[in-house]
């Protein structure tokens, strides 16, 4: 009943505008007129229609639209309009397009994403665009206990296959669920990305979550950059819904703050506990979602330093060899030069002797002998 008098109470009655255009009218049932636009906003609100469908879709909300009106008339006639029921279904269905309209008012109002918005987001979430990655994932997930996440660690160090770690938790009796399954970044936590970003094919991590583990391994994996221009649409929606969703939280937050709100009877009591347990739940799930950003982010970071100290290693290993290269050629080139030295005196002094005029004694002879 109520879905009808919602679909039909657009329509117009007998003392509605009798001097409309006939072009915008679909049908008149009875003194009712029922208008092209009432027809045209319900197929807007069903955007999956193909093309070739639409003209028959009309006429379905057109007939729709008048038996609608038709049920509407009968019961307006049969005095239903009046019965308490329907009277507070009435009312409700009131309260609630209302509502909606005003929650609507206060989204659009927003403003919307800027260039440099969308830009600072693109670059700080290169899991998602420049880095994307569409994985293929093997998971467990099972409920949290004392000391399990410690023990899951030390199997997964032990090994690289999952139905290992399935085994281990069979025969510790422990309850899981195993799934596998090829996802895209964007289909997966944003809170969970960072850590994957950093593992490589074929690893495997115990992932803690409030209330629960998961042991995960990326079974295969390949690049799918989306480049800036492709992203903007995505992030300004994004954005845009983000800030509004936002915006509408803060609003009833402040007309909650300004309105005076009495529970009364059995609601008393129970509303205080509410309150104070709805505080303390998204207080305890704000502190997780902190822990878990933090140990993401700590662990990505130690993922990096890891990788900086094991990058410092080798270039401290390749600047040494290449000084003892460097050292060893030196040696070298110093012996080198030095048996040229003496290559060079011994050759000098050899040159010298022979340069060298006959002795006296020796002159002295051969003159006796040629007497």
């Amino acid at each position: 009943m109520l879905v009808l008098v919602l679909i039909a109470g657009c329509g117009k009655n007998e003392g509605g505008d009798n001097k409309k255009a006939a072009s915008q009218v679909a049908a008149k049932v009875n003194s009712t007129e029922i208008t092209i636009s009432q027809i045209n906003n319900i197929l807007a609100r069903n955007q999956k229609i193909p093309p070739e469908a639409v003209e028959r879709a009309k006429r379905e909300i057109l007939n729709g639209l008048i038996d609608a009106e038709l049920a509407k008339q009968e019961a307006i006639a049969k005095k239903l309009d009046r019965s308490p029921n329907v009277l507070q279904a009435l009312e409700a269905a009131k309260t609630e397009i209302l509502a909606r309209a005003y929650v609507e008012q206060v989204a659009t109002a927003q403003p919307k994403p800027t260039p440099n918005e969308v830009k600072k987001y693109y670059e700080e979430h290169p899991e998602l665009f420049s880095q994307r990655r569409l994985y293929n994932i093997e998971e467990i997930s099972l409920s949290a206990q004392e000391g399990l996440a410690a023990k899951l660690k030390e199997q997964v160090a032990k090994t690289r296959s999952l139905q290992d770690i399935a085994n281990w938790l069979k025969a510790q009796n422990i309850q899981f669920t195993a799934n596998r399954g090829a996802r895209s970044a964007e289909q997966l936590p944003l809170a969970l990305l960072p850590q994957l970003q950093t593992m490589k094919n074929g690893e495997m991590r115990v992932i803690e979550a409030p209330g629960g583990l998961q042991v995960l391994r990326i079974a295969a994996s390949q690049d799918a950059p989306v480049d800036e221009a492709r992203a903007t649409p995505v992030i300004q929606q994004f954005l845009f819904n983000q800030r509004s969703t936002e915006a509408i939280a803060n609003d009833r937050k402040q007309l909650k703050a300004k309105a005076k709100i009495e529970y009364v009877g059995e609601f008393a009591a129970s509303a205080a506990e509410a309150e104070t347990r709805a505080k303390a739940e998204a207080d305890a799930k704000a502190k997780a979602a902190t822990d878990a950003k933090a140990k993401a982010e700590a662990e990505a970071q130690s993922k990096a330093d890891e990788i900086s100290k094991a990058r410092a290693a080798a270039d401290a290993a390749s600047k040494e060899e290449m000084a003892a290269r460097e050292k060893t050629e030196a040696a070298a080139q110093a012996r080198r030069a030095a048996e040229a030295k003496a290559q060079s005196e011994a050759e000098a002094k050899k040159a010298a002797k022979s340069a060298q005029p006959p002795s006296p004694d020796l002159e002295k002879g051969v003159r006796g002998l040629v007497r």
